[in-house]
């Protein structure tokens, strides 16, 4: 017999960040990484230079206010690289424990010369299951890290604008790209949700075509998780672009926060789907209970129609089937034909005055 695929496996919950003083980095994640790698992209209007390594210190070399970097890492594992990076940059302890901490929820940390923002990356990966992925994203004067628990991410389209000049993202300063890489990960954002929509209605199509087999609560309960972890990704988020809306520093200049405002409206909208479907998501248990109901409603109409089509037969039966000794009937010659005559008669007779009352 086939072993049921489980979809109630929780994810262990690490204890290595536990009972240890604030600013400690311990890697609390799954994806371990033997080597961090790095991509940096230094880019202006006229220029572009983009390679990967595995040294931090390749990194480092690139402080011209007049160019943007951007330095991608990739591997929280390795916590020494991490904390070369953080300490080049002159970053907060706390921050660098929360970048190699996956748990950590969505959120916008404001610092003197730089803002730490937290999110979550949402994408399928090639074998159909969901990735929920941490990264962290620091945002210089003239510089923006990001960081990654391992390879693979949304931003793609990104890098195809900076390397093609498409648009206006090599004009624009690092706050622009922040919000280049925020709006890539709401756009995906989009297309996860449109993929749990067609699983909710081909859910409901089979429901309500009185179809479901032995795995469709399991499927239910899987739709009902994960809904719930997307929630938990999008709707942390939206505090955070609501945030970088209200924030008065130098760092986010006043044209990109009209393209902040923009992308909050398609936070706001994620957010109403996810609510419309995690709605949708909860009634198919009910549905499904409904449809088991009306099928088992179904063979008990069928059955208490053979039970009462049945039971005059079985009062004839009955009666004749007595052992007294004075029952004329019993001397007939046609007693028998004419009972069963009888009873074929009850029969039609039951089976037409069902018919006309569309019990059946």
């Amino acid at each position: 017999m086939a072993k049921r695929k489980s979809y109630f496996l929780k994810r262990p919950k690490s204890t290595k960040a536990l009972h240890q003083a604030p600013g400690t980095v311990t890697y609390v994640g799954r994806k371990e990484q033997a080597e961090t790698l790095l991509e940096v992209i230094d880019y202006n209007n006229e220029s572009f230079e983009s390679f990967t390594s595995k040294s931090p210190e390749d990194a480092f070399k690139f402080e011209e206010e007049s160019k943007t970097t951007w330095i991608n890492i990739d591997g929280l594992s390795n916590t020494a690289e991490i904390e070369k990076v953080g300490k080049y940059y002159e970053l907060h302890p706390l921050i660098i424990e929360d970048i190699v901490n996956t748990n950590q929820r969505p959120k916008i940390d404001e610092y003197k010369d730089y803002y730490f923002i937290v999110a979550k990356m949402l994408y399928y990966k090639e074998d159909g299951r969901l990735e929920n992925e941490h990264i962290s994203i620091v945002l210089g004067k003239n510089y923006v890290l990001t960081f990654q628990e391992a390879g693979g991410d949304v931003f793609d389209g990104v890098r195809d604008r900076l390397k093609n000049a498409k648009g206006r993202i090599r004009s624009r300063g690092a706050d622009y790209l922040v919000f280049a890489l925020l709006d890539a990960i709401v756009d995906n954002y989009f297309v996860v949700v449109e993929e749990m929509s067609d699983k909710i209605e081909a859910l409901e199509e089979q429901l309500f075509n009185s179809q479901p087999n032995d795995d469709t609560t399991y499927e239910i309960q899987e739709l009902k998780r994960t809904m719930l972890r997307i929630r938990r990704a999008v709707f942390p988020l939206r505090e955070v672009v609501s945030r970088m809306e209200k924030l008065n520093s130098g760092l986010i200049q006043e044209q990109t926060i009209n393209y902040i405002r923009d992308l909050y409206d398609h936070m706001i909208q994620v957010s109403e789907n996810i609510e419309i479907y995690r709605e949708m998501t909860w009634g198919l248990m009910d549905m499904y209970m409904t449809t088991i109901s009306n099928k088992m409603n179904e063979v008990m109409k069928v059955l208490t129609i053979m039970a009462s089509i049945f039971i005059p037969l079985t009062f004839l039966a009955g009666i004749y089937g007595m052992n007294f000794e004075y029952m004329p009937e019993l001397k007939w010659k046609y007693s028998y034909p004419i009972l069963l005559g009888a009873m074929f008669l009850i029969l039609l007779g039951m089976l037409y005055y069902f018919k006309r009352k569309r019990w059946l």
